[in-house]
């Protein structure tokens, strides 16, 4: 019997401790540390069939991590057996289904159970979860829903009129075979920068929709030789060494992100080497070369990107889609280009957070009417008026240079020493205080006019629809570890358990 139909088979409990949305590495993350703890009062809420979150949900040809594998895993469960330094989609997702079935969190999982509505309970101190296999309620809820969890569709005219093969990235349609197929790809980000080259191969032409040309350098991926994965197993130490040379050494690109600009231009410098080595033409050369600054928009690492767009089946083309007709496309150069699939490469809804649309706090406000698409929250974690509840990769947690892996690890550590402060006070709620929230990205955005990302000269999807960058965390990733290392019940109002006809005492912090 597999993990999955276990669970499925089992019966649960209604009411949870701790009730946890997502099975990617946040949320099993959470549950691990848990379960550690002794504290094996949880569930997990998943929409899939199975673990992994976006390494379950992605599967485009060419899923590839950008980061380290040694990095991008938990700290606490390394793998000594990558067979890469950047870890494909297939082998990040059996790690996460390994780690769970290693640490004894499988069973915890309800799949095929997306939560679609949380409401904060006041009388009752509970959040109340709603799934299509019944209803729960949790004292406390952990959203680990991931950024990249939501696929961005632009709202192109004429789109439903398309008689071809229609899909995003994100969700690949495996049963339509591409071989000998006019395609169009619309984006130049990271899931098309490997998949284009895949794809490229056995599709009779391909057009590349380009708005802006990403930078791109070269991709530093190799096999892990089996001597080495040999060492690991016998040294685990070494293999913490490589992971904390990895760590540092992408930090080194933080003052050039953060403080001064200009330091990136070392980085340019390599990108444009690596356009000139690989694209001899120089009308594709000169329409690849992005205008803004490096870093601006998350730098991209690949080999096959540049000889795939010059290769004689694809043309790359810039002119904005006006229009989609049954047979094609049409770009605002009035031509028309007959494709019979189109694959949307435009990533996610990353600041408009599709969760905020089911979470309803105090009074039954919803998450999405108090961020008005542009959300913030304190240490990325936790919003006013939302009690007991707690975001991981919420805003201005995300990163455009190192693991994110590690700054889930340090909210998750933030969340468990919220938790133990409650139990020791004796507090049923936890909630932030407005005040300190409002200082708290008052600090945050007041750094954000110096970086590259905002001044950059670049449109990306950091930036929200008020054009904050509500996405990254600006600054290096130790200072946001040091800074979550401990609870800082100061900036909450914690309150004990109580009934519906008691008040709300606050307790001494």
């Amino acid at each position: 019997m597999t993990p999955t139909s276990q669970h499925q088979n089992g019966t649960a409990p209604r009411h949870v401790r701790v009730g946890i949305i997502g099975a990617g590495f946040g949320g099993l993350g959470t549950a691990i540390r848990l379960a550690q703890q002794g504290d094996d009062d949880f569930l997990i809420f998943e929409r899939a069939a199975d673990v992994g979150g976006t390494w379950w949900a992605n599967t485009y040809p060419g899923c590839q991590c950008d980061i380290p594998s040694h990095l991008y895993s938990f700290s606490f469960a390394p793998n000594p057996n990558w067979s890469r330094t950047y870890p494909k989609q297939p082998e990040l997702r059996d790690y996460l289904r390994t780690t769970a079935e290693k640490f004894g969190v499988y069973d915890r999982v309800r799949f095929e159970s997306p939560v679609t509505a949380a409401d904060w309970d006041d009388e009752a101190g509970v959040w109340r979860l709603t799934t299509p296999k019944g209803d729960y309620t949790a004292d406390l809820l952990v959203a680990a829903p991931g950024p990249l969890s939501e696929p961005s569709i632009p709202d192109l005219p004429g789109l439903e009129t398309f008689e071809g093969t229609v899909f995003h990235t994100a969700r690949w349609n495996h049963d339509h075979d591409l071989t000998g197929r006019r395609v169009a790809v619309i984006g130049t980000g990271a899931s098309a920068i490997q998949a284009v080259p895949e794809i490229q191969e056995v599709v009779e032409h391909l057009d590349v929709v380009q708005r802006t040309p990403p930078w791109v350098v070269p991709h530093r991926d190799r096999p892990i030789t089996r001597a080495e994965r040999f060492i690991y197993n016998k040294v685990p130490a070494l293999q913490r060494l490589v992971r904390s040379s990895v760590y540092f050494a992408r930090e080194l690109l933080v003052p050039g992100l953060v403080y001064r600009p200009q330091i990136m231009k070392v980085v340019e410098k390599l990108a444009r080497k690596h356009i000139a080595d690989q694209v001899p033409d120089a009308d594709l050369r000169r329409r690849v070369t992005p205008d803004y600054a490096i870093g601006c928009k998350r730098i991209l690492p690949s080999n096959k990107w540049y000889p795939a767009l010059g290769a004689g089946n694809v043309r790359l083309v810039t002119d904005a889609i006006t229009e989609v007709r049954p047979d094609g496309y049409v770009t605002a150069d009035g031509a028309l280009h007959e494709v019979d699939t189109i694959i949307f490469a435009t990533g996610f809804y990353v600041t408009d957070i599709p969760l905020a649309n089911i979470v309803s706090g105090r009074g039954g406000t919803k998450l999405s009417d108090v961020w008005h698409r542009s959300p913030q929250a304190y240490r990325g974690t936790a919003v006013a008026g939302f009690p007991n509840l707690f975001l991981l990769v919420g805003p201005n947690v995300g990163l455009g240079h190192n693991s994110i892996v590690f700054m889930i690890e340090a909210q998750i550590n933030y969340v468990l020493d919220a938790l133990a402060q409650m139990r020791r006070r004796g507090a049923g709620t936890v909630e932030v205080r407005a005040d300190a929230l409002e200082a708290y990205n008052a600090r945050l955005q007041s750094r954000m006019g110096r970086t590259v990302w905002n001044s950059g000269g670049c449109a990306s999807w950091y930036l929200d629809a008020e054009g904050r960058n509500t996405t990254i965390w600006p600054d290096f990733t130790f200072r946001f570890w040091s800074e979550t290392r401990r609870f800082d019940a100061a900036a909450y109002e914690l309150a004990p358990v109580r009934t519906a006809a008691e008040p709300a005492v606050a307790v001494a912090s």
